[in-house]
């Protein structure tokens, strides 16, 4: 029996129930315009646009056609890649995966299509946390629980797709369910339509803080690996302050919304404490995470873009993952072995590392100590907040030449570098081609006692006994080596799989 698909929106779904042969899905001709979100090559996380995907693997071209769709175990490090005029991003884990194989004949059936290059899914643990003091009132409170049950309805709440807890804001926060309480829509809409109105003051702050310290956690039903949302809805504007709490929210990689209905008019604004409260609430104050609704009698047609919005995997800049949140150090030799040209080598092996990171304000930083017997700090993680600049800074290290001193040197980048505590977010990568004149050992287990993560790199002459005793545990997947420097370029999936590897461990 053939498997099809009848879309009457623009969401597919991969299920868990579909047949092991596939599904057969029919995508528009010109996919290659539509922002296609695309994660990993050959085999994709479930989250991708299946035409998107379909054009990078090179199974569909610009006029469109049918694609056959099947369906595989999640996996670890979906890898980025440019092809076919797509390209799709890196993502440390996802539970779902598929692959695609062309499809000469469309099953001939009356509706087979899909409306645009979309996501399979939208597996995303979310937080609804709505308004319920004196501000908003009983008739706007029972029309945002409208809104809040039409927004979960295009949501499509279940077991493989987002799970939905709610939070009420008023003198003080109250949870009235968690994340496995309903994973079927209709439990959750019942739930969503018995909620009781509170009153009280628009204390919007505590509820944030209240949701980010208490939430989330595994006991509530939060998926390992998947991202973590907070939208809040209010009605004006807050009683008390957002910041210090949206602040916890950010570091504890959890995607703030702000929705806003019925802001205050220019004559109420002199009774606002703080007229930036919309920007220091959100995840990032880039106009995504903001979202204005001018009245609660108006909130239809504002469900399904704010849906997309929830479903932006790629946009959720707030998310912890490996590549947007570690905190990289380059200890990097200088020493009259390696020479000017293999220096450059090394350099261009660790921007290729770097280049696999989210580098930015609010993800992931790099920084370099070169050494010696003397120790230099080329730039601190927070010298540079674009992957670009940073990129550039690794590039411009101008060669020392000297002695080896390598146990100095991770002392000093120990103290120097990872100033701030950030366990299981700091790496160092040591880079050698010789003996060190003095212990390693010692310096190396003190850092990794303060939180830091150390993957050594060996070249040529660097021996084995060293680059062991610098290495974190187990020394195997921590130890590296490479007889000639032209071969360094090897290492860099190894090194980006094995940082991954631990970030998702100890996070």
């Amino acid at each position: 029996m053939e498997v099809t698909l009848n879309l009457p929106d623009d969401l597919l779904l991969i299920r868990t129930d579909l047949r092991p042969d596939g599904v057969v899905v029919l995508c528009p001709p010109d996919c290659s315009q539509w922002r296609a979100s695309v994660f990993g090559t050959g085999t994709y996380a479930a989250i991708s646009s299946v035409c998107g995907a379909a054009m990078h693997r090179g199974v569909l071209g610009p006029s469109g056609g049918s694609v056959r769709v099947h369906k595989q175990q999640g996996r670890h490090n979906y890898m980025s890649s440019y092809a076919h005029g797509i390209q799709s991003q890196s993502l440390s884990r996802w539970t779902a995966s598929f692959n695609l194989t062309s499809e000469k004949h469309t099953p001939l059936v009356k509706s087979v299509y899909v409306c645009v290059c979309v996501r399979a899914d939208c597996q995303m643990d979310i937080a609804l946390v709505i308004d319920s003091s004196n501000n908003i009132g009983q008739r706007r409170f029972n029309l945002q629980k409208n809104f809040v049950a039409k927004l979960a309805a295009m949501l499509r709440v279940g077991p493989t797709g987002p799970h939905v807890g709610l939070i009420q804001a008023s003198d003080s926060p109250r949870t009235e369910f968690v994340l496995t309480n309903y994973t079927q829509p209709k439990e959750l809409l019942f739930a969503i339509k018995e909620l009781a109105y509170l009153g009280g003051d628009t204390n919007t702050g505590k509820a944030i803080m209240h949701t980010a310290e208490t939430f989330f956690t595994q006991d509530n039903g939060a998926r390992r690996g998947h991202p973590r949302v907070m939208m809040v809805l209010m009605d004006g504007w807050p009683s008390d302050d957002l910041e210090q709490a949206a602040m916890l929210a950010r570091e504890s990689g959890i995607n703030v919304f702000l929705v806003s209905v019925a802001k205050p008019a220019p004559e109420e604004l002199a009774m606002v404490q703080d007229k930036d409260f919309m920007k220091k609430a959100v995840c990032k104050d880039n106009g995504f995470f903001t979202y204005l609704i001018p009245s609660w009698f108006s909130t239809t047609k504002h469900v399904k873009p704010l849906t997309q919005r929830l479903c932006s995997l790629d946009s959720l800049l707030c998310s912890k993952t490996c590549y947007n949140s570690v905190n990289i150090g380059f200890l990097i030799d200088g020493s009259s072995s390696v020479g000017e040209g293999n220096f450059r080598l090394v350099l261009d092996f660790l921007a290729g590392i770097a280049r696999s990171f989210d580098i930015s304000d609010m993800g992931s930083r790099i920084g370099a100590v070169q050494f010696t017997y003397d120790q230099k700090l080329e730039f601190s993680l927070f010298d540079y907040s674009t992957k670009e600049d940073a990129i550039n800074a690794l590039r411009r290290i101008p060669y020392m030449s000297g002695g080896t001193a390598t146990g100095e040197a991770i002392r000093y980048t120990t103290q120097n570098l990872f100033r701030r505590s950030g366990p299981g977010r700091n790496f160092l990568i040591v880079v050698t081609d010789g003996q060190s004149y003095d212990d390693v050992r010692g310096p190396a287990l003190a850092a990794q006692k303060q939180g830091i993560t150390i993957f050594s790199v060996g070249i040529a002459w660097a021996p084995l006994d060293d680059l062991k005793a610098m290495s974190s545990q187990p020394k195997d997947s921590h130890t590296f080596f490479s007889r000639e420097f032209t071969s360094l370029v090897e290492l860099i999936p190894l090194l980006v799989r094995g940082i991954c590897r631990d970030f998702t461990e100890n996070n």
